[in-house]
Parts: C-alpha cells; structure tokens; sequence
C-alpha cells in the first residue's frame, strides 16, 4: 500500500522538476528574443526540407527496432520486428509525459507482446544508451576536428574564464574517486542507497561486455551506423529550410548534431528549453566562426529549434499514439493464439 501512495507522488514530483527545468532553460533562450526577426524568418522556411528530415527522423526508430532485435538473439529471444519498432515508440512517448521513464516502459510494454523478461530487455537497452554515448563521442571528436574554430570563437567572445588547473583538479578527484570505489565496493553495497547506485554502474559494464556475445556483429555495426546517421540528416537538412541557413556546410551539421543531443539530454519535458538554449549557442557560435553577428546566429539557431523541436515532438507523439492500438491488437493476438493451442 505504501509503496502506491509513494510512486505517484514521485512521479508527480519528476514531471514538476521536469517542467521547471524547461520553463527556466526556455526563460534563459527567450531573453532578448527578437520576435519580428524570428516572424519573418520562419515565414521563409521551406518546410520540403522539414519534411524529408522527419523521414530520417521515422527511419532511426526503424534501424533502432532491428538493432534491438539483434541484441535480444544471444538470450534465445526472437521478436518481431514491428513489435520491436512498437515497443521503442511507446517507450519514447512515455518519455514525453514522465523524463527517463520510458526505458522501463519499453521493456515492459516488449514483454506484454514478446514475454521478453523485462530484466534481460531492460540490459540490452542500457547497451544501446553505452553504444550510443560512444557514437556521440565519435561525433563530437568529428565536431572538434572540424569545427573547434567555431567552438573556440565562441569561447572567446562569451567571456567565460577557462582555469586548467581546476579542470586538472576535478579530473584527479575523479579519478582517485573512481579507484576507491573499485576498491570498496563490495563494503559500499551493504549501503541500501549505494547498492542500487553500483548495481546500475555494474548493469552498464555488463551491457557494454555483452555486446561481444551478438551473433551478427557486422549487422549490429551498420544498423548503429544507420542510426546517426539519420539522427544526423534529420538535424542537417532542417538548416535547408531556412534562407540564413540553407548555405551551411556538412561540418556544421556535426556540430549542431551534438549540440542538439547535448540539449536533450538535459531531463526537461521534450527537451523543451534546454534544446532551444543549445541551438541558440550552437548557431551563434557557428555565425562568430563566419564572421557574422553572434547575436543573428542566436536569433535564427533559436527559429531552427523552433522547426526541429516540434518535428522530433510530433514524431514521438504520433508513433507513440500509434504504438498504443498496435500494441493491444498483438497483445490480443497472442492470448488469442494460446487459447486456440
């Protein structure tokens, strides 16, 4: 009974953090805003482009389905494809309604259609979130390689004051932190608060080693690929549909790639503000690397966010919705075929 009345309450209280955090990240974006300029410019867009990005936006959660469906195999799990694709976008529109809830969602909502044990999904997927940390680390290497001018611009005309030592100084404490929890963690689990902590620390080293278990790991390899780049074109061909930014270069597409999931990382409902604040500092860095006004970049990186942002959410809304119907009729399918047998 107590535990009732606690998880409503809990997630009551992550949906208004959630939303504080995207009021006040939105509130930060918005100061300043220009509202004729962004009238004007959003007035231009060609929303041809707009479309064919959420294309490769719909073609991720397909590439993702399949992926998943590679790395259920090694535990004897063969599921459908469209159950996979179904499961992910239910699990994507729970993120919009409670931040970070829909993993859990997603293996329960496989395990409805698939009787996939939700423990043995719910590992595959932290190996897809270590998977896809190390694809965005390959692309902000790509963004360093070939737009660290324009990161470097930025720095220098935002005024922020860079000290190495104290980098220096957090990097040691990470370090030594990590040694001495290595080294004490199994005195650290007899602690109920820690014990979840290092159970969830020893779930990402154990997806990050199953992968060595896929049968298919040149399959495995392209859908990944597959993945960003999608992720990638659906970024990239949105700054097509704006004139100010029809001219932009493939280099820049790496950057306003990370940026934006740098954004979306941050637990605001949708990625509301906190995207919205990451393109405008991403654009306006990319316009100080040009020679232009930073504050012009400022105002069309927040007119881009404004195309972007509702595509991605439009797109997790309408599959999620769909998900839902899809998901019932296998369920029923499947209670049908058990009663026949």
């Amino acid at each position: 009974m107590e535990k009732n009345t606690k998880s409503p309450l809990k997630s009551i209280l992550t949906i208004v953090i959630s939303l504080a955090f995207a009021g006040f990240f939105l509130w930060l974006a918005l100061k300043d805003f220009d509202y004729e300029s962004f009238r004007k410019s959003i007035s231009k867009a060609n929303y041809w482009w707009v479309l064919l990005a959420a294309c490769f936006g719909i073609a991720a959660y397909w590439f993702r389905a399949i992926r998943w469906n590679l790395m259920l195999e090694p535990m004897g799990h063969t599921i459908s494809n469209s159950n996979s694709l179904w499961s992910i976008s239910f699990g994507y529109l729970m993120n919009l309604t409670i931040p970070r809830s829909g993993e859990v969602a997603r293996a329960t909502a496989l395990y409805g259609v698939e009787k996939v044990p939700v423990d043995q999904s719910f590992g595959t997927i932290i190996l897809e979130r270590v998977v896809d940390l190390v694809c965005m680390v390959a692309f902000l290497g790509l963004t360093l390689l070939f737009k660290g001018e324009a990161i470097y611009s930025f720095y220098k005309n935002s005024g922020i004051q860079f000290n190495p030592n104290k980098i220096l100084i957090i990097l040691g404490i990470l370090i030594v932190g990590t040694v001495l929890f290595f080294v004490f963690k199994k005195r650290l689990a007899n602690i109920p608060v820690l014990d979840k902590i290092i159970r969830f620390i020893d779930g990402v080293f154990e997806g990050l080693t199953s992968i060595f278990k896929l049968k298919q790991k040149g399959k495995f390899i392209i859908y990944t690929i597959g993945i960003w780049i999608s992720y990638y074109f659906a970024a990239y061909l949105v700054c097509f549909a704006l004139p100010e930014t029809s001219n932009f270069t493939f280099d820049d597409g790496f950057l306003i790639l990370v940026v934006g999931t740098l954004g979306m990382i941050i637990p605001a409902s949708g990625g509301i503000g906190a995207f919205n604040l990451a393109m405008k500092y991403g654009f306006m860095a990319l316009f100080i690397s040009m020679g232009k006004s930073g504050a012009l970049g400022g105002e069309i990186g927040l007119t881009y966010s404004f195309i972007s942002l509702p595509l991605q959410i439009i797109i997790m809304l309408t599959m999620g919705l769909i998900s839902i119907p899809m998901l019932a009729r296998a369920r029923n399918s499947m209670v049908s075929e058990k009663e026949i047998a």
